[in-house]
């Protein structure tokens, strides 16, 4: 694992696209029993190498019911996004996560990561990626789906502070998801 993460924290595989120059931001190990695929990271991420480093992740924390101690200990949680660098910004917010980095990169750190359990999909990019076929038409029937793709995965919105209106929309989210989320991740954490 260690010499897979210095290749890949190496890569330089789309960096003609980057306008930060490449800095892939991660943490695996092969330990870890909870997988939280995201996004791809922001600028804050980019500049601090930590992923989550954002107000997006404080709010990710909430919603898991753990302090950043726990988020951060690669050991039990790994983090890898669909994308490792910073994409960008689009007309509406960040670049999508670059289309090589997933294909590239996940199956050979998976392939190291035999005791992940769950993994969290945040956000509608790794839903697709990791459901496929049985991903709903938007994110929100996804999400709503949740229970149809545990114990394996739990699908979620992305935590942007961008996302307030989704949130605010869909109640049920905090009522029902947020909950079963909080759960699971003790469970995981707990050793269970």
């Amino acid at each position: 694992m260690a010499a897979l993460l210095r290749e890949v924290r190496a890569c330089k595989l789309c960096a003609a696209h980057l306008p930060l120059g490449p800095r892939p931001v991660l943490r695996a190990s092969t330990t870890a029993r909870l997988l939280i695929v995201g996004q791809a990271p922001g600028t804050r991420v980019h500049a601090t190498g930590i992923p989550w480093n954002d107000p997006s992740g404080d709010r990710l924390r909430d919603w898991m019911g753990i302090d950043r101690d726990a988020f951060y200990d690669a050991d039990r949680i790994a983090i890898v996004p669909m994308g490792f660098c910073y994409p960008g910004r689009g007309p509406s917010g960040d670049r999508p996560p670059r289309p090589e980095c997933a294909p590239t990169w996940h199956p050979r750190l998976l392939a190291l990561m035999p005791a992940i359990e769950a993994a969290l999909l945040v956000g509608r990019y790794a839903q697709a990626h990791y459901l496929g076929a049985a991903c709903r038409p938007t994110l929100t029937e996804t999400v709503q789906a949740h229970a149809d793709y545990g114990p394996r995965f739990l699908p979620l919105p992305h935590p942007s502070p961008r996302n307030v209106g989704w949130r605010l929309r869909n109640p049920w989210f905090e009522a029902e998801v947020v909950p079963a989320l909080r759960r699971r991740v003790a469970d995981l954490l707990r050793g269970d």
